[in-house]
């Protein structure tokens, strides 16, 4: 789970990529550095992320069964809500309950 602004939006094949400034880190099982990729696996930009939005994300890593892949995917379940401060306390008093 992380804070992030989408800073760009290319469309992949099936899949859509989105350039992400990780800003502030919640809970992660996995290192993020500042610039990521955010994978989705469809091209009908569900959720909608806007280019210039700041978002509370929580996506998976993804590696595929050859280990050649490692990306971060968000999935059409995964948790994509428009960052606000009352969003951000909510995720801050999750993330210590969990």
């Amino acid at each position: 789970v992380f804070q992030g602004r989408i800073l760009a939006r290319r469309f992949l094949g099936q899949e859509t990529r989105y350039e992400v400034e990780v800003k502030t880190p919640y809970r992660h099982r996995f290192p993020l550095v500042s610039l990521e990729y955010l994978w989705v696996p469809n091209t009908c930009s569900c959720p909608p992320l806007r280019e210039g939005g700041e978002y509370v994300l929580m996506a998976r890593r993804h590696v595929n069964y050859e280990r050649t892949l490692n990306r971060i995917l968000l999935q059409d379940d995964g948790y994509a809500r428009p960052w606000t401060p009352r969003e951000d306390r909510l995720v801050r008093e999750a993330a210590r309950h969990c």
